[in-house]
């Protein structure tokens, strides 16, 4: 054999020829040698076509479904009491006394400050003298007339005279009348000298102490009572915003809310526990601003808010019945701003979807148009999948799509 001749794999002759010859050493090492070499050739074929082949990148998704979606809007506003008065005296007097604990509770009726009233107490004590000076000369007046009467029809006096004696006792009951008038007059004069409270309420601070000379609708309260539950909270919501709302109410894409609790977030980021009631809403736009103003009622038993709180309200504008939420990591957008979507088709490969989304609700986004129902869109694994590439999908667990949600119809927390 000639062994500086390049490698060939051995023939049926090859073998033949070494069964009718002795097997030498460097014969059996030639020959395995090349079982080794034909052995190699066929992996490195199949790994070769390994390659080629491109491999499915394991992705995460998330698989649509339609829902109820109550979108809401955070407001800033202001809390008003339900109620406001100020305490002014009706008459001219000094304070003799102050009947209330400033900053406490007080009831309608309620005396809150004693006015000398030895003047008007005269002035009662007069009156009640004239009324019952008026009533004995209506009792003779009363007398004179029945007996003229009687001696009319006995013709004893004549028609003049019985004439005096009726217009008499018609006077009399008149100055009786006037002198009730008066004695209620002063009465209620007398009663002013002592100052009550017009509603229940908290009351503020006294701006008089006891000596102080008051008068009568003088400009300064002598102290302010609040009603503080229930409680108004003022709003302001943008005229565009009403506008594109009133849009979609009329087009059918969204319910009207208008019953809808409303929660408030106070200054701190806490949640109000009592949910609030859209009780009133403008119907005029402030042209400077371009807001208007809505109202809402909340209750407050333990008098949590006070009046000029800061306060942020999430107001129900609409529900849409058959919302599709997609997380947010799932929506991507250009350099123009265009938002856009992967999903996994049909065939197990991805598909590029241009999507229109609005608004976010908690952590995820509302589809306007783009996507449908069922389809899976992948949220995780992004970096390593292009369209077209085949992908192994797998369902997101609950708890990563719906973080954020804020769906329900009471919303639990801000979604804007």
């Amino acid at each position: 054999m000639d062994f500086g001749r390049p490698f060939q794999s051995p023939t049926p002759e090859d073998f033949m020829w070494s069964r009718s010859r002795r097997l030498t050493p460097a014969f059996v090492g030639m020959l395995s040698g090349a079982v080794l070499l034909v052995a190699c050739e066929k992996p490195a074929e199949q790994q070769q076509q390994q390659q080629q082949a491109p491999q499915a990148a394991p992705v995460t998704v998330v698989t649509l479904k339609s829902e109820s979606v109550l979108l809401t809007r955070e407001l800033p506003g202001r809390t008003q009491a339900f109620l406001v008065a100020e305490v002014r005296p009706q008459v001219n007097g000094l304070v003799q006394r102050r009947l209330f604990t400033e900053g406490g509770q007080v009831k309608e009726g309620q005396a809150l400050y004693e006015l000398d009233d030895a003047t008007y107490r005269a002035d009662y004590a007069s009156a009640k003298a004239a009324l019952e000076r008026a009533q004995a000369t209506l009792t003779s007046v009363a007398l004179s007339a029945k007996r003229s009467a009687e001696l009319f029809k006995l013709e004893a006096v004549t028609p003049a005279d019985n004439e005096k004696a009726v217009a008499a006792l018609a006077q009399a009951e008149a100055d009786v009348k006037a002198a009730q008038a008066a004695v209620q007059r002063a009465g209620v004069t007398l009663g002013h000298a002592r100052i009550t409270s017009p509603i229940t309420g908290r009351i503020g601070k006294s701006s008089v102490t006891q000596g102080a000379l008051v008068t009568a609708n003088q400009p300064q309260a002598l102290a302010v009572v609040q009603q503080l539950d229930p409680l108004y909270v003022d709003l302001t919501q943008s005229s565009s915003e009403l506008l594109r709302l009133r849009k979609e109410l009329s087009a059918g894409t969204l319910k009207s809310t208008d019953s809808t609790p409303v929660t408030l977030m106070l200054e701190d980021g806490s949640r109000y526990t009592h949910p609030g009631s859209l009780t009133f809403s403008d119907v005029t736009v402030d042209p400077g601003t371009g807001t208007f103003a809505l109202r809402i009622t909340v209750p407050n038993p333990d008098q949590m808010l006070l009046p000029g709180m800061y306060v942020r309200a999430l107001v129900g504008n609409g529900l849409r019945q058959e919302g599709l939420l997609v997380p947010q990591q799932g929506i991507a957008r250009d350099a123009k701003g265009n938002a856009s979507a992967l999903v996994v088709g049909k065939d197990g490969k991805v598909e590029p979807r241009t999507v229109a989304v609005s608004r976010t609700v908690g952590d995820r986004w509302l589809v306007d148009s783009g996507l449908s129902e069922g389809d899976r869109v992948i949220i995780s694994g992004l970096q390593k999948i292009q369209p077209g590439m085949p992908v192994q999908a797998t369902e997101a667990p609950p708890s990563e799509t719906k973080g954020g949600e804020a769906a329900p119809l009471v919303p639990p927390a801000p979604n804007e």
